[in-house]
């Protein structure tokens, strides 16, 4: 009995314990969870999901990487807000800082009339004093807005080269926008002509970044006419234009259509231009001009919208009423004709007609003579004479004469205004009309005086314009022809040379006063496309001497810059020991191959391409196993050059190879040509020879649009079958701005 009673007791203390011991595991593990999930929660809702939550008894235990060592404080504090704080266990880790990195480093330059702004961020060790001075001087006083910040960082490795670039296209460019960065540069301008966008797009394509991608867009905006002046002449010398101007390529062909049905040949000159003041134009300009042509001896003036129509008293009443009435229905509504049938003379009275004539000699004077309505009309027409044509060169022989019809004196100062577009000339107003014969250096002077004396006059009144160009007059004409420059510049070479001290690339000394010479000999050759190339005999490495060669040659072009002279079409190349022109076996052969020679290049036998365009152009075969290597790569300087020293002769020739050769030309603007073998016997010197100009069909394919304004242009805008004017397949602006494609990184062999 005793012995059931202790098993019993036993027993009972035994699942007690294990009760109690369940229990306490039991309530341990909810405690355990209900702090986990209180916890998780909480940084959960706070944004912090990377922390690894575990609780073991009363603790709690936090892991996982925080991003920064302030998160990781945060979720700490969190949790122990949540649990307590003597509950909780940190092993949570930090992510390694990351060393800073360098911001991107940019400069922008925006230029205008107004001044010149540069906004950018630079490294701190970049020396932008040079920027910031050429800036000072390109912009008028107080124009220049310096906002660069400064950060102390590496300069990148393009940054020199890409900074170079901006400094030429600042100094080039007076309307501008350029972007630069070490990974990439962007120029946005705007230039004055087609001619001053092809002239900015050769500059910049000789000063290209190599490694850099470069984005240039320059537009070319047509000029602006006012007032939008077109002026059609039938007489007895048959049809012209004194003034055509149209406002789009379909416009000018359509009014050049409407002038060959009229009886004029040959390709004029009609500007296209902004200012048209309706998009009809060429729709007025085509009714008026069949109209004259009905009429067989008129002239008709647009300016803007008022259209004046006069006819000689050769055509009839009848005629001149069934034309005007057909052309003053088809106009546009904009347009107002106001025709005239001029009487037929008449006998004049004792005193003849009143007259003014004023007359202008090729050495300036200008004598007036005539009749003025009185005292006050004479001092503004003397005072308006002087003021144009010079106080001293003018002569007055004038008299006064009451009985002058209304408006003579605007008449007359329009006629005056008129006389100074011309070289000499002679000026004679009348009641009915204003004539002015002359001769001019100016091609577009006739249509100059068209817009004057029909801006002066006014509508309906009617005037005549005999103005003859003589190309002796051309300013631009005038100027040497390059080969005259040529020999110009081959004069002051032959006295002395250009030479520079051993392994230097430095002009010094006496080749300063050689450059000076040779900058007042081109003063009269703006833009002369001429080649400085630099050549060494074959002594010393191929590759070196090739660099020396290339560093001389940019050293002279520079030289000359810095003395004034316009280097504009110029350019610095590097041929080595490729182009021999005596044997380098001996040592005179060796002095003759050391020389910086000058070549004049023909741009009449180049083809015309877009220096943009000579970026993709295939490189020329080389020789097996030669590396296709930039002429101005960076070669290691551990080995020494030919001394091209003091034998550097300065040579011009004349580059008969690209009036030859197209394609030639070509690979000369690409700025890559294959050097001639090292065995091979050095060629003989080519005599110079005068470039002749290639016709103009050399520069087209069959499948190319003709030329706009060309006689093959107009020919192609008339439908043969209905004697209809056509549709054109090319744009209405043919020098519209494209977008350059980006230049990349050479490659070369290894």
């Amino acid at each position: 009995m005793r012995t059931n009673t202790v098993l019993l007791t036993t027993a009972a203390f035994a699942f007690a314990l294990a009760f109690a011991m369940a229990m306490a595991l039991f309530v341990a593990s909810a405690l355990e969870q209900r702090s986990a999930r209180h916890v998780t929660r909480a940084l959960t809702n706070a944004g912090l999901p990377w922390a690894e939550v575990s609780a073991d008894g009363l603790l709690v235990t936090l892991a996982g990487t925080a991003p920064t060592e302030a998160i990781r404080f945060r979720a700490a504090t969190i949790a122990g807000n949540t649990v307590g704080a003597s509950r909780v266990l940190d092993r949570m880790a930090v992510t390694p800082a990351r060393a800073l990195t360098a911001p991107r480093f940019s400069l922008e330059f925006l230029r205008n009339d107004d001044g010149i702004s540069v906004i950018g961020l630079v490294p701190s060790a970049w020396e932008a004093t040079p920027l910031i001075d050429l800036a000072g001087q390109l912009a008028p006083e107080d124009g220049l807005t310096n906002m660069i910040e400064t950060s102390d960082f590496p300069i990148p490795a393009q940054w020199d080269e890409v900074l170079d670039f901006g400094m030429v296209a600042l100094r080039l460019l007076p309307r501008s926008k350029i972007s630069l960065a070490s990974d990439g540069v962007h120029v946005t301008a705007i230039s004055d002509s087609p001619a001053q966008k092809r002239q900015f797009d050769t500059e910049l394509a000789r000063n290209l970044p190599k490694t850099v991608p470069t984005i240039i867009q320059i537009s070319a905006p047509r000029p602006v006419i006012a007032p939008f002046t077109l002026r059609f002449v039938v007489d007895d010398d048959g049809a012209r234009f004194d003034a055509c101007a149209a406002d789009s390529e379909r416009a000018r062909a359509r009014i050049l259509t409407a002038a060959r049905r009229a009886g004029l040949d040959g390709a004029p000159a009609c500007t296209q231009g902004l200012g048209s003041p309706s998009p009809r134009w060429a729709e007025a300009a085509e009714v008026v001009i069949a109209a004259v042509a009905e009429l067989g001896h008129a002239t008709v003036t647009i300016s803007d919208v008022d259209v004046t129509l006069i006819a000689d008293h050769t055509v009839t009443q009848s005629d001149f009423d069934r034309v005007i009435g057909e052309a003053t229905s088809k106009l546009p509504d904009v347009f107002s004709l106001k025709a005239t049938l001029t009487p037929r003379p008449q006998q004049q009275g004792a005193e003849g007609p009143a007259q003014f004539s004023a007359t202008r000699s090729p050495e300036g004077m200008v004598q007036l003579r005539g009749r003025l309505t009185d005292a006050r009309m004479r001092d503004a027409v003397v005072a308006f004479a002087r003021a144009r044509f010079g106080a001293r060169n003018v002569y007055v022989a004038t008299r006064l004469d009451e009985s002058l019809p209304p408006g003579w004196g605007v008449r007359v100062l329009a006629g005056l205004a008129a006389l100074a577009e011309v070289n000499s000339g002679a000026l004679q107003v009348e009641p009915v009309r204003v004539t002015l014969r002359g001769v001019t250096g100016n091609q577009g002077a006739s249509a100059e005086i068209s817009r004057v004396l029909s801006e002066g006059l006014g509508q309906g009144a009617d005037f005549a314009v005999e103005v003859a160009y003589e190309e002796r007059l051309d300013p631009a004409r005038a100027l040497p022809a390059p080969d005259e420059c040529l020999a110009l510049a081959g004069a002051v070479l032959d006295r002395r040379q250009i030479t520079f001290p051993p392994n230097s690339v430095e002009v010094e000394g006496e080749a300063h006063a050689v450059v000076r010479e040779l900058v007042e000999a081109l003063a009269d050759c703006p833009g002369l496309i001429l080649e400085i190339g630099g050549h060494t005999d074959s002594q010393g490495r191929e590759e070196l001497n090739r660099r020396l060669s290339q560093q001389r040659a940019e050293a002279v072009l520079a030289a000359l810059t810095t003395a004034g002279a316009d280097t504009s079409a110029m350019t610095a190349r590097g041929y080595g020991p490729a182009e021999p022109i005596a044997d380098n076996g001996t040592e005179e052969g060796r002095v003759a191959n050391r020389r910086i020679a000058v070549k004049l290049v023909d741009p009449a036998a180049a083809p015309q391409v877009d220096p943009a365009a000579t970026d993709d152009m295939p490189p020329p075969p080389r020789p097996e196993g030669e590396p296709t290597a930039d002429p101005a790569e960076e070669l290691p300087p551990e080995e020494d050059g030919e001394p091209m020293g003091d034998a550097g002769d300065f040579i011009f020739e004349e580059d008969d190879t690209v009036a030859d050769d197209p394609a030639a030309g070509v690979e000369d603007m690409a700025g890559a040509t294959e050097p001639a073998p090292p065995d091979s016997a050095p060629p003989e010197p080519a005599p110079p020879v005068a470039a002749s100009p290639a016709p103009a069909a050399a520069s087209q394919t069959a499948t190319d649009p003709p030329v706009p304004g060309s006689p093959e242009a107009v020919a192609a805008a008339i439908d043969p079958a209905t004697d209809e004017p056509i549709t054109l397949d090319w744009q209405d602006d043919p020098d519209h701005a494209t977008l350059r494609p980006e230049r990349r990184p050479q490659e070369t062999a290894e």
